[in-house]
């Protein structure tokens, strides 16, 4: 059951420790502080979790602006006070409002910092992300000697940008889809509109989003689920790990799929002479 935020904050701070078992879990933190607002105090909670939220900006972007935010007695109150918070209490770059807690949910298991304030119905899911991960090296199955010596990483939105970066071309689509019932692991499906097949695309968002699965650990768990019965023994997908090469294929009008956690695209479809072919051969 899809439940909704409450009004009440208590509600919610009830609820979100039942749900992450903050008694036992020692990574869960909830901060509970109070926000004076043109003559009114209202409670509010924030909750993160340890070593994916940037403590930092959590400091600086959220508690500070919030607990004693010199604005909140020059910037006039309209008496709206989600509008209020959103647009002069927040200098984060990327906030946004949700009211379901499967939204809530997903925001605090990808990293970001919830915001809850009492008579609100509201959330406020910041982006503070900060968490550790494996620097953009060489390719270890796809080395060549001539040539960029940049791979991808296990991170799915480091790899759309290192695409964004080869490609330079505002028609390349990146969109979201996040697959398996338990783990929510975000994909990408990448294409350039206006070059790839609005038809091969369509296939493809529609395979990624009719999955029927639990979880989602790898983009070869991802490949059998999305590829058809195989009679000749030709591979349909290719699985490169350079981001050259991906961006080519790219510009090709083929379908890129990026899987969180990760470090291969996979790209569809595969045809022969894609198997005849170095990465090397581009660059010679």
């Amino acid at each position: 059951m899809n439940y909704k935020v409450f009004t009440e904050i208590n509600k919610n701070l009830d609820f979100l420790k039942s749900k992450y078992n903050t008694m036992i879990c020692a990574d869960i933190i909830i901060r509970e502080f109070n926000m004076f607002a043109y003559n009114e105090n209202h409670k509010c909670f924030i909750i993160y979790i340890d070593g994916l939220a940037d403590s930092d900006s959590n400091n600086d972007f959220i508690l500070k602006p919030l607990m004693f935010g010199k604005n909140k007695n020059v910037t006039p109150f309209n008496g709206n006070l989600l509008e209020y918070v959103d647009n002069c209490l927040l200098p984060q770059n990327s906030v946004e409002k949700v009211q379901d807690f499967q939204d809530v949910f997903s925001g605090i298991n990808m990293g970001d910092c919830l915001l809850f304030i009492d008579t609100l119905d509201t959330a406020f899911d910041i982006d503070v992300k900060s968490y550790p991960q494996r620097g953009i090296s060489n390719p270890e199955n796809e080395s060549v000697i001539k040539g960029p010596q940049e791979g991808f990483i296990e991170n799915f939105r480091t790899n759309t940008a290192i695409l964004r970066r080869i490609v330079n071309n505002e028609n390349l689509v990146i969109e979201n889809i996040f697959i398996g019932k338990i783990t929510k692991t975000p994909c990408a499906l990448c294409y350039v509109q206006n070059i790839a097949n609005s038809d091969l695309v369509a296939e493809v968002r529609y395979r990624l989003n009719n999955i029927e699965i639990d979880s989602l650990l790898s983009s070869g768990q991802l490949e059998q689920l999305i590829i058809d019965s195989n009679v000749m023994d030709i591979p349909q997908v290719l699985s490169p790990e350079r981001p050259d090469k991906a961006s080519s294929y790219l510009l090709d009008g083929r379908v890129i799929v990026l899987v969180n956690g990760t470090p291969y695209a996979l790209i569809a479809p595969a045809i022969f002479t894609d198997f005849l072919g170095s990465p090397d051969d581009k660059n010679m």
